[in-house]
């Protein structure tokens, strides 16, 4: 009986773990600090400080095309993307090919290890 109990609960996890997505492997915020150098001459993390690209203060949870005092194109306006470790690793892998049509020339991040760093630093530094 315990066996079977087992055996169940531990099915149950492992449908859970399928059906909430992939597991993001946990990033260094030091080591995405150094990554981030490739962002900063675009992105600010000061709130409502745009340059080039919006402020990414506040990006985790926040919908994409929303940061204030911002023009966005229309296809990041309209992506319906919130910006989580997720989105967010999807994107910085390639942005274009994520939002089609994105204002954002930055080719991506091709070494998971970076997005991972970069997301970690901007989950402690952004937010």
């Amino acid at each position: 009986m315990k066996a079977r109990v087992f055996s169940l609960a531990l099915a149950a996890a492992v449908a859970a773990a399928l059906v909430s997505g992939p597991v993001l492997a946990a990033g260094d915020a030091a080591k995405g600090k150094k990554v981030f150098n490739k962002c900063k001459a675009c992105h600010s993390l000061k709130p409502g400080k745009n340059k080039i690209g919006p402020s990414l203060a506040g990006v985790i949870g926040r919908t994409a095309g929303t940061a204030e005092g911002y023009k966005y194109s229309k296809a990041m306006k309209g992506a319906g993307v919130t910006w989580n470790e997720e989105t967010l690793d999807k994107f910085l892998t390639k942005p274009k090919k994520f939002v089609p049509g994105t204002k954002m020339s930055f080719p991506g991040l091709r070494k998971e290890s970076q997005r991972q760093n970069v997301i970690e630093y901007l989950k402690k530094a952004a937010n």
